[in-house]
């Protein structure tokens, strides 16, 4: 995709010139279709690997250290939990896409462009844990979820392609 000019009036020929916003649109094109859907599946393991280790945790029960004796057993009744273990493994997920993200990425985008896990969060605890979400707290996510879009219309990196 080289477009060619003319080098002089005095000189026969043409030379290529690689059109560099071109290329630079279609890699932050390319950046952000691969980015995206990694940006979704981290806004759902991130607070469901959050929401289950709550679940998890509510279902152990209330726990007491009364000495160093006690730890094991706890650890024990803690680790036991099915829905704990779920969790660390979702939690374990989004570690892993987030950091593939952070290669991809600006942290500048990807840190709010996730911030849309706040409505996941408020969603999950509300089916998952029954949790009353008030209207001014939807507010609340509303206004980050717009901030979002905001930042999501920029372009995922604003570096140098390494």
């Amino acid at each position: 995709m080289l477009k060619t000019y003319p080098i002089s009036s005095t000189f026969s020929g043409e030379f290529a010139v690689p059109h560099v916003l071109d290329h630079h649109e279609h890699h932050a094109r390319r950046l952000q279709l691969k980015t995206v859907p990694l940006i979704l599946i981290s806004i759902v393991l991130g607070p469901l690997g959050n929401v289950l280790l709550g679940k998890g945790m509510k279902a152990v029960g209330h726990l007491q250290l009364h000495g160093p004796g006690d730890l094991f057993p706890v650890a024990l009744r803690v680790f036991s939990s099915p829905t704990l273990w779920l969790g660390i493994a979702c939690l374990l997920g989004f570690f892993l896409v987030h950091m593939l993200l952070l290669t991809w990425a600006d942290y500048s985008y990807v840190q709010p462009a996730t911030a849309l896990s706040y409505a996941t969060v408020a969603v999950l605890s509300y089916f998952l844990l029954g949790e009353v979400v008030s209207p001014l707290r939807w507010a609340g996510i509303a206004l980050i979820c717009f901030g979002v879009l905001v930042v999501g219309r920029t372009p995922p990196n604003t570096t140098a392609a390494s």
